[in-house]
């Protein structure tokens, strides 16, 4: 049995003490969390195993794949070129990718890329991996393609797809591949320890992903083409299952030698609050000024609000993050009122900037669930953050755990 350790300010013990529980009943297999207020870190731990067979704690420098918790630092990444005038959120994507402008996507402005409004959430010809992991190719077809629906009037949320699309803009306009620009200009000088996939050399400290249970046979998201009650027309069957996604896949070569933006960085928990904890504390902490408040408030701006075509459930897009206050049942329903933004990953890991607050947290663990957007696990580990915080939390009953509000 491994011990949660790190560092948690008392306040905080409860939140640790849970992670255990949870690490004591297999309920988790290895994770790390962390909990930043005001720019310091006030909750930094980590425990569990970095295997299923359990011969490998997860150590303070272990990292795993993260799956859509890396739209938050493609996000970040966009965010920068806006904030140092390179890009405009509210210009047209073709007048720096002339090519993207052709059959119904002239109009598609760089927000709609940030708020998954596009119209372009997958591909229109059939893929393999391995032609998603060819970024050049893949990125092509995009371009090449008609959206789905109308641009900029619903949001289809761009599973794999917005990696390669915002990607392909900072490339046009730096001359960096997004792992350059993200390496260059984010994690090394800010000393994140963030990665799109996975150097060899980093293999023995990068914890192994276990994928979630099968979901039920009539389990009508069930992820397979003979799935009961799929259409494989539908916009949420040519997102998500062209190419299906084994999780497994992020335990070979193939996917760790690759870089797939919107869905392989590969970080821990301290490496995602380094990053994303300039966005809660208005673009600057202590002497380090990455953004301008200004372009922070971007994110804040409602793109979108009303049922997502890929995601199903109703959803408030601002530009680059999700944004709480959708109402009841909504992706984000479970997170306190206030200047709250946040994305989660496949399995779920989590991150929360609640920039009213001045408080991030980031979760990132390897034993998936069957859960995008908070796992049981991710929901009770924020709601006790908030709970020690002093702050209400909205009622829901999940997972057979009854919450209530603090």
């Amino acid at each position: 049995m491994t011990k949660v350790t790190g560092t948690c300010d008392s306040h905080f013990a409860a939140v640790a003490d849970l992670i255990q529980s949870k690490i004591d009943a297999d309920e988790e297999l290895g994770a790390s969390f962390v909990v930043n207020v005001d720019g310091k870190n006030v909750v930094d731990v980590w425990g569990g195993y970095a295997d299923a067979a359990k011969t490998k704690p997860w150590e303070e420098n272990t990292i795993t794949n993260v799956w859509s918790s890396s739209k938050t630092i493609v996000s970040l990444a966009a965010l920068l070129l806006v904030d140092q005038g390179l890009l405009d959120p509210f210009e047209k994507v073709s007048k720096y990718w002339p090519e993207f402008g052709v059959n119904g996507k002239e109009n598609v402005e760089v927000r709609h890329l940030l708020s998954h409004s596009s119209g372009v959430s997958g591909w229109e010809d059939h893929m393999t991996v391995q032609e998603v992991c060819d970024i050049p190719s893949s990125t092509a077809r995009l371009a090449a393609q008609a959206p789905w629906w109308t641009p900029g009037k619903a949001s289809g949320y761009h599973s794999i797809t917005m990696g390669h699309l915002i990607g392909e803009l900072i490339l046009r306009i730096t001359g960096k591949t997004m792992e350059q620009l993200v390496a260059d200009e984010l994690a090394t000088p800010l000393h994140a320890d963030f990665q799109f996939g996975v150097k060899r050399s980093d293999y023995l400290r990068t914890a192994e992903i276990i994928p979630p249970p099968a979901p039920p046979a009539d389990w009508k998201h069930k992820p397979s083409a003979d799935a009961p009650g799929v259409d494989m027309t539908s916009i949420f069957a040519k997102t998500l299952m062209n190419p299906v996604m084994d999780a497994n896949i992020a335990n070979q070569d193939l996917w760790r030698s690759a870089v797939v933006p919107a869905a392989n960085g590969y970080t821990n928990a301290r490496g995602l609050a380094r990053l994303l904890s300039f966005v809660t504390c208005n673009g600057t902490i202590g002497s380090t000024a990455l953004l301008k408040p200004s372009t922070v408030d971007l994110i804040f701006n409602q793109q979108t609000l009303g049922p997502d075509s890929v995601i199903s459930v109703t959803t408030r897009f601002g530009i680059g993050f999700g944004l709480n206050g959708a109402g009841p049942g909504s992706a984000g329903h479970w997170i306190p009122e206030g200047k709250v933004c946040f994305w989660g990953g496949w399995g779920g890991s989590i991150v929360l900037c609640d920039v009213g607050r001045g408080v991030t947290i980031t979760y990132v663990m390897n034993k998936m669930s069957n859960a995008g957007l908070g796992s049981g696990n991710a929901k009770e580990y924020v709601r006790a953050v908030y709970r020690a915080l002093g702050v209400a939390i909205p009622e829901e009953s999940y997972e057979g755990v009854e919450v209530r509000k603090a």
